[in-house]
């Protein structure tokens, strides 16, 4: 017997359109949820899709990435910003190949990081990608002149002696330190160990550099000097970078900056140059909010505190945007939305 209200078999096919059947089949489903994941970011260097981390320890979850989304297209230099705690460095550290998603996909100039072996994990880390710390310490072995902590990383790969010591000379010098090739760490200022530590990260061509805080510890025109550095990297080495930092003066001066918030990114800021009415060039910043493939959107504490925005919100849907509204049934913002 049929529920008062329920369509019926011949009703249903009318409502769906189709016919009425079995569904697709677990493998169907698999198999269409597969392409849709090889579709997305098919043509970007860097995609995370979906990406969870959980650390747990003595009882505690913590979910430092919670369905993050990012893609990162060859070429780009990128800043990523974020607080304390945001999921920055795990994200970074998962790109590294130094840890690994709980659950979602990462991939790297094709590589799925998430399906790495060890052995895997190890060529990744000399070959496909080159990481500098924000401690001098961590990038390079105080003991090897700058050129020796150059060469270190090609003994791991098929260059030959001579072509290494030659991308050694060359490497150095197009970072502005051929200078200190002989010199070791502790005879060298902080921006050059720096920027000898891009020269390290650069030695086996890696498609991706990534760069934590590489300025935290430097003064603003040292900054300055190896964030040039970071810019050579991309436009004459050909790397990709994406580049941690707190620095405004870095993000600033990149076409994209990318904010994590609560293990996702949240907003993005694109700048542009154009030219107005003179003729003279002009720099334009825009932050926008991240719409993730999820559908969610993280809208900015400061505005959702200062309208009293919490637990639900209303949406009204106009011919070319969305409206949202703090939940106030009585309020004139409701009568608003109502009223279109």
């Amino acid at each position: 017997m049929m529920a008062s209200g329920q369509p019926g078999n011949r009703e249903a096919m009318a409502m769906t359109g189709r016919a009425a059947g079995p569904g697709p089949s677990l493998a169907e489903l698999g198999a269409q949820a597969g392409q849709e994941r090889a579709a997305y970011g098919q043509d970007a260097l860097v995609v995370c899709d979906r990406v969870v981390r959980i650390y747990t320890g003595d009882g505690i979850e913590v979910q430092a990435l919670q369905g993050l989304d990012l893609l990162i297209a060859e070429g780009e230099l990128t800043a990523l910003v974020g607080a304390s705690g945001s999921g920055k460095s795990t994200l970074m550290n998962i790109l590294a190949g130094l840890d690994a998603p709980t659950a979602g996909t990462v991939r790297v100039a094709g590589h799925d990081l998430g399906a790495m072996s060890a052995r895997d994990r190890l060529a990744y880390r000399r070959q496909e990608v080159g990481f500098v710390w924000q401690q001098a310490s961590r990038n390079l072995l105080p003991y090897l002149t700058a050129r020796q902590n150059v060469l270190m990383p090609m003994r791991f790969s098929r260059m030959g002696r001579g072509a290494g010591a030659r991308r050694a000379v060359e490497l150095l010098g197009a970072l502005g330190v051929a200078h200190c090739a002989d010199r070791v760490p502790e005879r060298m200022s902080g921006g050059e160990q720096q920027r000898t530590a891009i020269a390290v990260a650069l030695a086996n061509q890696p498609k991706l550099l990534l760069a934590d805080e590489p300025t935290g510890e430097l003064d603003r025109a040292t900054a300055a000097d190896v964030f040039a550095a970071l810019q050579t990297a991309n436009d004459a080495l050909g790397a990709t970078v994406l580049v941690v930092t707190h620095d405004p003066a870095v993000s600033a001066q990149v076409r994209r900056t990318i904010a994590i918030r609560d293990g996702r990114t949240s907003t993005e800021t694109l700048r542009h140059t154009a030219a107005d009415e003179q003729g003279n060039t002009t720099h334009q910043a825009v932050e926008y909010a991240v719409l993730d493939r999820a559908g969610r959107v993280q809208l900015p504490r400061e505005m959702t505190d200062r309208l009293g925005m919490a637990d639900r919100v209303l949406l009204a849907e106009e011919p070319d945007h969305i409206g949202v509204w703090p939940d106030r049934p009585a309020g004139p913002a409701a009568g608003q939305a109502e009223d279109r």
